[in-house]
């Protein structure tokens, strides 16, 4: 009989944890629902504010959506403040790392987006968006072997990919390899024919 009512008791504990936990689950469905109807009215103060309503520091769903919220709401620092909480929380999710890349790129920390950009590429290396926009900042420093590797990555695995190939052919070029320099820029003429970018490319090489 003793062994009958600790069984009870303990399927009733499991029952009301089950209930609470999906009662908690529902209210922040509704919290969020409520957040995505202020976001499309653009009233992102409101939108936050309904998060804010039910926070949890541990929770990583709702500090990765106020690092968006904010940054569209144009509050830079606490964009960035959320999804580094994001990212303490789940550190191998690239997303939150893209996310932090948004509102640093608008406060021009060009350091700490090739920081995210470094980290993200550690988890996922083949990861076209970062090696493209790694490269983009490597080759702007006038790094221009440097870019050419990371482009290099994207276009063996997309040839007809124009961006990548123009900006391979470009790094190539400054980097004093002209005849690869010459079969990229061609390569990107039949991407895209009559492009301005490779037909110039073209021209500079002697």
């Amino acid at each position: 009989m003793e062994t009958i009512r600790k069984n009870t008791i303990t399927v009733l504990l499991v029952l009301i944890g089950f209930n609470a936990f999906s009662q908690s689950k529902d209210a922040l469905q509704r919290i969020f629902e409520k957040s995505y109807e202020a976001e499309n009215a653009k009233n992102y103060a409101i939108a936050i504010n309904e998060l804010k309503s039910d926070y949890d520091p541990d929770n990583y769903v709702i500090n990765i959506r106020l690092g968006w919220l904010n940054y569209l709401a144009k509050q830079y620092t606490e964009s960035i403040s959320y999804y580094e909480k994001s990212i303490a929380l789940k550190p191998y999710a690239i997303e939150a790392r893209f996310g932090c890349v948004k509102p640093l790129s608008a406060i021009e920390n060009w350091e700490k987006v090739k920081k995210q950009y470094i980290e993200i590429l550690t988890i996922d290396p083949q990861n076209t968006v970062a090696n493209y926009w790694l490269g983009v900042i490597i080759y702007n420093r006038k790094d221009f072997n440097g870019a050419a590797k990371l482009f290099e990555k994207i276009v063996n695995l997309y040839p007809l990919d124009y961006e990548s190939v123009i900006m391979l052919a470009w790094s190539k070029l400054y980097g004093s390899k002209f005849s690869e320099a010459k079969v990229l820029f061609q390569q990107a003429l039949i991407i895209r024919p009559s492009d301005s970018s490779a037909l110039s490319g073209l021209k500079l090489i002697p």
